[in-house]
């Protein structure tokens, strides 16, 4: 019944600029009840968590490979989160999944099937 739904991925140059957006619907409580993250597995190596936000929006962290290029944010109202990447690189290449934690009980931990990130000339 839990779903999140990852879309915007894509084939894009270096440099490039996409949008992944993260659609949750099913929640037995409301979405500001989640802290929210993206994380992704690039071909041959382990998942990564690239970005966090907690449930009110309040505070957001980055991986450092990200930081200062990706920006997460949600809209709690919408039942949804984004993570918008710019000036985006080759190893920025990989399958991104949106998480969701809840705060509070019944407590849960669910993912998205993912997105695929395509970042070349």
């Amino acid at each position: 019944q839990v779903q999140l739904v990852e879309s915007g991925g894509g084939l894009v140059q270096p440099g490039g600029s996409l949008r992944l957006s993260c659609a949750a619907s099913g929640f037995t409580l409301s979405l500001n009840n989640y802290a929210m993250s993206w994380y992704r597995q690039a071909p041959k190596k382990e998942r990564e968590r690239v970005a966090d936000i907690s449930s009110a929006g309040t505070y957001t962290n980055y991986a450092d490979s990200v930081k200062g290029r990706f920006t997460i944010s949600r809209d709690n109202a919408k039942n949804s989160v984004y993570l918008q990447m710019n000036n985006l690189k080759p190893e920025d290449t990989a399958v991104y999944y949106c998480n969701a934690r809840s705060s509070a009980p019944p407590w849960g931990n669910y993912w998205g099937q993912g997105t695929q990130v395509t970042v070349s000339s």
